[in-house]
């Protein structure tokens, strides 16, 4: 169980969560000036191996949407928020 001070968490937050999601950890604590203060621990009865696609048993197999279909009702979106005209992306 590492302990790591919460400067490092901040800059290698991705690789100490790989490191529990891999299962190499299975949890870090996080400390401020030497005090520990959170633990990292993965998440019980989670299977994050299928979080992509979860939306396919939601909506089903649904063709892909077009980006002029996505973007088609632009105009009528921006007039309920108040906005004249269209806008292009920045």
């Amino acid at each position: 169980m590492p302990i790591v001070n919460i400067h490092d968490a901040k800059s290698g937050l991705s690789r100490l969560v790989e490191a529990i999601e891999n299962g190499e950890e299975k949890e870090i604590i996080i400390a401020r000036e030497g005090k520990p203060v959170a633990r990292l621990v993965p998440l019980s009865g989670t299977d994050v191996s299928r979080r992509i696609g979860f939306a396919r048993a939601v909506f089903g197999d649904r063709p892909p949407i077009s980006l002029e279909a996505l973007n088609a009702a632009d105009e009528e979106i921006a007039a309920l928020f108040g906005i004249k005209g269209s806008r292009e992306p920045r």
